[in-house]
């Protein structure tokens, strides 16, 4: 693999509370998530990392959620899915304005949480997901396999896969619920060789042991781990060091 994107889960605070080091995560990563109100992300929050993910040319994708705001997104909701679609172009419009506001462009879409999970297998909320898109304009990234990318490519839509350097695999290629154990990688050791593999390999090891073939165009790591910072210059220098170029996807 000689190119891969890092991106990870920003702007996710709202008012005084703050739960990711953007800033510092911007120096590292090649495209930033960027929370967009429904599950974290307040307008100045967003707004303050646009500005710098554009000034530090990272790509911005609009990081959108069902409307969860006290559940950070991690719940299910069972939305009707034409008012799901209208809730995700919502959020899109915002998150479009802040960043022509400081001189870019949204570059893609990608679900967040619960709503990331769903689309796996949820086909209506995937076709929901998929047709936010394609209203919007945007290419979109998620897990390989998933109906979301299957309906968007159905859809005629540029479609970008990614893999997870933090979290846990099946060996079916899904992320273990955040409720299992090995829901998360142990330390940054762990995540570092997990970047490695994919780069060098092509392959993602899952909990049972099992080797997954995995092609990604960008490895998320979440700065809401323990310890995000240091694992994401890690894993970045790790990615160098292997002859990877680190660049966006889209």
């Amino acid at each position: 693999m000689a190119r891969l994107d890092l991106n990870a889960d920003l702007a996710e605070g709202f008012g005084t509370w703050s739960l990711t080091d953007d800033d510092a995560l911007l120096e590292v990563v090649t495209s930033a998530n960027v929370a967009c109100g429904f599950h974290a992300g307040d307008p100045a929050t967003m707004r303050r990392v646009c500005v710098a993910a554009v000034a530090r040319g990272v790509a911005v994708g609009a990081q959108v959620s069902y409307r969860d705001l006290a559940g950070f997104g991690r719940r299910f909701v069972d939305a009707d899915p034409d008012e799901l679609t209208a809730d995700l172009l919502y959020q899109v419009g915002a998150l479009r304005e802040f960043t022509r506001a400081a001189g870019g462009e949204l570059a893609y879409l990608k679900p967040h949480g619960a709503l990331y999970n769903a689309v796996v297998h949820h086909d209506a909320h995937a076709a929901a997901v998929v047709a936010a898109a394609q209203e919007a304009g945007l290419p979109v990234l998620g897990l390989p396999g998933s109906r979301f990318l299957v309906r968007a490519v159905e859809a005629g839509l540029t479609t970008y896969a990614e893999a997870f350097g933090d979290r846990g695999y099946t060996a079916e290629g899904t992320l273990v619920p955040r409720s299992e154990p090995g829901a998360l990688l142990p330390d940054a050791d762990a995540v570092v060789e997990r970047a490695r593999r994919l780069a060098v390999d092509g392959v993602i090891v899952a909990v049972d042991g099992t080797e997954i073939p995995v092609e990604a165009a960008s490895l998320c790591l979440h700065g809401d781990s323990p310890g995000a910072v240091d694992s994401a210059r890690r894993v970045a220098e790790a990615l160098r060091d292997a002859g990877v170029t680190l660049a966006p996807f889209a």
